[in-house]
């Protein structure tokens, strides 16, 4: 059984941490991607700006196609109805409007879907050609060979798209990983900090709550995730800044979770 890992900082000495969670009933791991997976620093520094730099050609040649033009649709719309977004002048066509309202959500780290379906779209192009590679903590390639080799399901829930999601794991800095995935999960399943996601992926993955554990950087989701009836794991790694007081059992590394005995 893991047992919480607590910072040793002086900051941390107030700590509420739950009873730690169970080897033996978890039987699915759900991992965050962004600071749990991967460094945030590839997410803001590498992916953002290929997406960004990429989205008027992109859209140039495929605004029209089936799958790309209710993107489009759905971001113009949603750039109307913005009235956050600076409407200065009228854009040239419908592709220049969903360009210029993704590039300006990019920057604010939206998460709106249709804005994450076509980054995913963008970022195909960019791993296929080899200009994009998915960067790994190095303990996570180990840890999701171990998890699988023990009989365990692992999923993904991120608010970056399915395609994002696998695109990422298959074409990793480690090499396809995508073998040791079961599913994948976004942001149309549900909101990351509602209770309600994570019982919708339960019932997808064909297991209790309880036996289902969810490793976040963000507590906000992985209190969602505990009201759900999930276990659940503070992802704390050394690029993502600590909160002041653990609510939930402290993961530097995945070497702490579930190593073989």
């Amino acid at each position: 059984m893991l047992r919480p890992v607590l910072p040793p900082s002086a900051h941390f000495a107030r700590l509420n941490v739950p009873a730690p969670f169970d080897s033996t009933r978890t039987r699915a791991l759900l991992l965050d991607i962004e600071g749990t997976t991967t460094p945030v620093n590839f997410v803001y520094s590498t992916l953002f700006p290929f997406a960004a730099a990429h989205l008027e050609e992109f859209l140039r040649r495929h605004a029209a196609d089936d799958d790309v033009s209710p993107l489009v649709e759905e971001l113009c719309r949603q750039r109307e109805a913005d009235t956050q977004f600076p409407h200065q002048t009228s854009p040239a066509s419908p592709a220049q409007s969903a360009a210029d309202y993704a590039r300006w959500l990019i920057k604010r780290d939206s998460k709106l879907t249709p804005l994450k379906s076509l980054q995913g779209k963008l970022w195909d192009a960019g791993y296929r050609s080899g200009e994009l590679r998915g960067e790994v903590y190095s303990d996570v390639p180990l840890a999701l060979a171990r998890w699988h080799a023990q009989g365990r399901r692992i999923a993904i829930f991120s608010s970056g798209s399915v395609l994002a999601q696998k695109l990422l794991f298959q074409y990793s800095i480690a090499g396809d990983l995508t073998k040791f995935l079961d599913a994948y999960f976004d942001t149309t399943t549900g909101p990351k900090r509602e209770p309600e996601s994570y019982r919708r992926i339960a019932t997808a993955l064909g297991v209790l709550p309880a036996e289902i554990l969810f490793l976040s950087d963000v507590a906000a989701e992985l209190d969602a995730a505990r009201a759900a009836g999930l276990q659940t794991a503070l992802s704390l790694r050394p690029d993502v800044a600590a909160p002041a007081e653990l609510t939930h059992p402290g993961v530097h590394s995945f070497d702490e979770v579930f190593p073989d005995t």
